[in-house]
C-alpha cells in the first residue's frame, strides 16, 4: 500500500505540475461560466463546480504533501551526507531539521555572528547584507 500511494502520490503531483493541468482545469471553469445561463444560475449549477473544486483541493492537500515530504526527506539525507563526507564540515549539523524553530533561530544567529567574525572588514557588503537582518 505504502509503494502505490507513493508512486500515485507521485505521478499525481508531477502531472498536476504541468501545463496541461492547468488548461483542463481553466477550460472546466469556462465550460462551467458559458453553461450558467442555460441552467439559469440555479444554486445546483454553483454546487457543482464548488464540490468539484472542494473535493479536488482535499485530495491535492494530502497526495502534495506527501511529495513534498518525501523530496524534503531526501534532500535531507543528501545534506547529511554531504556534511558528513565534507572534511571540513561540522558533523554536528545532521538532523538539525528536528530541532525547534527556536532552536534554529538560535543557530542561525550564532552562525551569523561566526561569519561576520571571520569575514572582518574585508567583506562589507556580506556584513551589510548580515546586518540588515
Amino acid at each position: 500500500m505504502d509503494r502505490f500511494f507513493t508512486w500515485f502520490a507521485g505521478v499525481i503531483s508531477f502531472a498536476a505540475g504541468q501545463p496541461l493541468a492547468f488548461i483542463l482545469a481553466f477550460l472546466t471553469i469556462l465550460v462551467w461560466a458559458v453553461t450558467g445561463p442555460m441552467f439559469a444560475y440555479s444554486d445546483t449549477w454553483q454546487l457543482v463546480i464548488n464540490t468539484g473544486t472542494t473535493i479536488v483541493t482535499f485530495l491535492m492537500v494530502f497526495l502534495i504533501q506527501n511529495s513534498t515530504n518525501r523530496d524534503a526527506a531526501a534532500m535531507q539525507a543528501k545534506l547529511d551526507e554531504l556534511i558528513r563526507a565534507a572534511i571540513e564540515a561540522r558533523n554536528e549539523f545532521v538532523g538539525i531539521e528536528h530541532f525547534t524553530e527556536s532552536e534554529l533561530e538560535r543557530l542561525r544567529k550564532a552562525l551569523e555572528d561566526e561569519i561576520a567574525d571571520e569575514i572582518g572588514g574585508a567583506h562589507q557588503s556580506v556584513r551589510h547584507l548580515l546586518e540588515r537582518r
